[in-house]
């Protein structure tokens, strides 16, 4: 979501007076690539650019063509095949290995559903959202490049571009959805013809709701922001320094009577470095929707915390114990707050992204494969 939030940001800030522009989607990876499908980059008529589609070996052809479309006012396809040998093929020197969709659409200010103006509607969504966006078909050309949220059936059925086939892709809009899976489908239209479409499921920016004031909450922070992530600090704001305050999203004081909003992308960090502060903490925020509550410290600590509660005849739900991340982190030798800081935002991220955040070279199959 970061750099989607960044193109925004970009495309509020151009004259297009004087400047046009377009977008450049991945809408479809078959085989290995440095970016998966969704990744995008926004091109002006001036040659600049902000984003990216791979690892640098196909911004320079993307930006032609990007800047042809432009010229031309209508979206494209190009497929990009780096899996030949050919030294000539764009991407093969990096050994992409794969087969890439990339869809540019040119960006008219003056259309609300233009794909910038239709995902600055849902930076801010703390739900899975989906864009459904066509990317080829033989019976529909002027229907190519055509995006739409999909907000209901009802709705997605009135309003997509290829009537005909809107009841089609349903099952197909929700499986994606329950599964938090973007994926291309070719729906046959007729004899010999097709209809190729993008479903991409955009997930809420992952929130970071840390209760503590000590100095290793300096470098969560920053590397959180750095991920383009979300914080709520729950600290003493009388006690707090200003810097630490000013690198978080959000500031909540312990003390008072305002509580984080949580919801199922939150990740729950107690650090405050005190049992009792912790087990206050750790009291209200199992109440929470939250997925993953970790605790910083000894297996200990959290263990303690079990026994106390059992013992007031308040045990810990079963169904509880698989989202409490005690210690929090993975397993990387982490010693500085940095390392910490590190292993604590690597393990959030795999949870999310359900992943076991193992050593690449033993997963098998491609990166980001399901």
């Amino acid at each position: 979501m970061k750099e989607i939030k960044s193109i925004i940001k970009a495309y509020s800030t151009i004259d297009f007076s004087t400047t046009k522009a377009a977008l450049a989607t991945v809408a479809r990876v078959e085989g290995s690539s440095y970016r998966r499908t969704g990744a995008r980059m926004l091109v002006l008529d001036n040659g600049t650019w902000l984003g990216g589609i791979s690892g640098g070996c196909l911004e320079g052809d993307a930006l032609r063509r990007a800047r042809h479309a432009i010229v031309r006012d209508r979206p494209s396809v190009v497929t990009y095949d780096t899996t030949q040998e050919d030294g000539h093929e764009i991407g093969a020197a990096l050994g992409c290995n794969g087969i890439i969709d990339v869809l540019f659409t040119p960006l008219d200010p003056g259309d609300d559903q233009n794909p910038v103006r239709l995902l600055s509607s849902l930076v801010e969504t703390r739900t899975p959202r989906v864009l459904v966006s066509i990317t080829g078909g033989d019976e529909a050309p002027a229907a190519l490049g055509k995006t739409l949220v999909f907000d209901n059936q009802e709705q997605f059925l009135s309003g997509f571009a290829v009537p005909a086939m809107a009841t089609s892709l349903l099952p197909d809009i929700q499986q994606c959805l329950d599964h938090h899976r973007s994926r291309t489908v070719v729906y046959p239209t007729g004899e010999g013809t097709s209809l190729k479409v993008f479903i991409e499921v955009l997930a809420p920016t992952i929130h970071l709701v840390v209760y503590g004031g000590n100095y290793d909450i300096y470098p969560l922070l920053r590397m959180s922001a750095e991920l383009g992530w979300i914080s709520t600090l729950v600290v003493n704001i009388t006690k707090a320094p200003k810097a630490m305050v000013s690198l978080a999203t959000q500031v909540v004081h312990n003390k008072g009577e305002e509580q984080p909003v949580m919801d199922d992308y939150t990740a729950v960090l107690l650090m405050s470095h005190d049992y009792k502060t912790d087990f206050a903490h750790f009291q209200t925020v199992i109440k929470s929707p939250s997925p993953y509550i970790g605790l910083l410290g000894p297996r200990k600590r959290s263990e303690k915390m079990f026994e106390a509660l059992a013992g007031e005849g308040r045990p810990v739900p079963e169904q509880d114990l698989p989202r409490i991340f005690s210690p929090m982190g993975l397993d990387i030798g982490a010693a500085t707050p940095e390392e910490i800081t590190l292993s604590i935002l690597a393990e959030i991220r795999s949870y999310f992204a359900g992943r076991q955040g193992m050593p690449l070279r033993e997963r098998e199959g491609t990166i980001y494969g399901d």
